[in-house]
């Protein structure tokens, strides 16, 4: 069983490494801004956003996580509490993350050209 403060380490732990995970990312995509940005903001929605586990549960787990497992053991419908919010989540992740992206290209090129 979980106590308090292993659950908010455990949490902290994901979130951290999801976090490092998109920071890698956009670094190793460095010389395409426009997908670097759109793959971190996608990546952001996908690797972050918490979810119940069930209904009437105190404590949250990654969606993706939670989407996952109850798909695998109790089918679609019961994943769909955990696939809304990721796929709002995933296209509300679109705009930010093609607007940075084509902020970056753009300053980029301006950058260059001055040059």
């Amino acid at each position: 069983m979980l106590t308090g403060g292993s659950y908010q380490l455990a949490m902290a732990t994901y979130l951290g490494a999801g976090a490092l995970a998109l920071l890698l990312l956009a670094w190793w995509l460095r010389r395409w801004p426009l997908l670097a940005s759109w793959l971190c903001c996608s990546g952001a929605a996908l690797l972050l956003l918490p979810a119940y586990p069930e209904p009437g549960m105190e404590t949250m787990a990654p969606a993706l996580v939670v989407a996952a497992f109850q798909f695998g053991t109790e089918g679609l419908e019961a994943a769909m509490h955990a696939l809304r919010p990721l796929g709002v989540a995933l296209l509300a992740a679109q705009v930010p993350g093609l607007a940075l992206g084509a902020w970056l290209r753009r300053r980029r090129g301006a950058a260059a050209a001055s040059a």
